[in-house]
């Protein structure tokens, strides 16, 4: 009842923005007193949490260029279509399009095929046995069984075949490489936030007779929590920024992988490790503050 008529009183106040920036001001300066009051302990928490972010950073980049090389090499993968004879290639073709999945089609005559054939073997004088030959190219790896068990109902097809085993295998590394990536981040978070709630444990610790008149004399549990989420969430920031020096060599490490093999490298990869790694640094830091701060002030 009283937190409704507190908050309805609120509401109805009019906002003081200078009052709000002052309040700001403050609270940017309580973080940095807690920062520097934890001393040379914040360099032992830094370059731990860019130790971890360095190795998360790392994987996640792998995990990115081993995703693009299965990619480019399950695109090389096609699905070989033989037609019986007396049938229309250009008409199987047409009916094969409509299938979900397939990217391109590539006609193969029968007698473009044989040429060929004889020109690296020597064949005696008969007529030509092969049959025409449709390449179906499928739009991932995981895609193939879905399109050949589509094309085998048709009429037209004699017979088929896939470097099944080599679909599978990359379908099981795609697998593999984005549960690592789970597991490592799941380790990152749990690292994270267990190094943050000790350290601001420490400093609750060094606070606390300051922290219990804050209380008594009423001031907001957010005024007094606020401070300690920023503080965790500056771990994870600058634990980042000392992180991305050796991610660099990581990056340049393996463009020059891409290029040995002539597969482009993906692209703004490094980019999106960088967002994705300082994003969840300052959540996970901000998250273990916020939570030793429940557990132990009971605020």
């Amino acid at each position: 009842m009283n937190r409704n008529l507190r908050s309805n009183v609120k509401r109805h106040i009019p906002k003081d923005w200078l009052c709000e920036l002052r309040i700001l001001y403050r609270l940017g300066q309580e973080t940095l007193g807690d920062i520097i009051r934890t001393g040379w302990v914040n360099i032992v928490i830094i370059t731990t949490m860019a130790a971890i972010l360095t190795i998360f950073g790392a994987c996640f980049r792998s995990a990115i260029s081993i995703s693009s090389f299965s990619k480019e090499l399950g695109s090389a993968l096609e699905i070989s279509v033989y037609l019986k004879d007396s049938v229309e290639a250009r008409n199987v073709k047409k009916e094969i399009q409509n299938f979900n999945h397939v990217e391109k089609i590539t006609v193969i005559p029968k007698g473009e095929s044989w040429a060929k054939l004889k020109t690296e073997m020597s064949l005696p004088n008969i007529d030509n046995p092969l049959p025409d030959t449709l390449h179906v190219k499928v739009d991932k790896p995981e895609n193939l069984q879905v399109v050949f068990d589509n094309i085998r109902r048709i009429p037209a097809v004699e017979d088929m075949s896939y470097a099944k085993d080599l679909a599978s295998k990359i379908e099981l590394v795609n697998h593999v490489v984005k549960t690592i990536t789970i597991v490592v981040i799941g380790i990152m978070a749990l690292l994270t936030i267990t190094i943050i709630n000790n350290t601001i444990q420490l400093v609750i610790q060094s606070r606390k007779e300051e922290i219990e008149i804050m209380r008594l004399m009423g001031v907001s549990n957010w005024y007094i929590r606020f401070p300690f989420i920023m503080q965790g969430a500056f771990y994870g920031f600058t634990g980042s920024l000392l992180a991305m020096i050796p991610l660099n060599y990581v990056q340049n490490g393996l463009a020059n992988v891409h290029k040995f093999f002539m597969i482009p490298s993906p692209s703004n990869a490094q980019n999106i490790v960088l967002i994705v790694m300082f994003s969840m640094s300052i959540l996970f830091g901000a998250v273990g503050s916020f939570w030793c701060i429940k557990k132990h002030l009971q605020v």
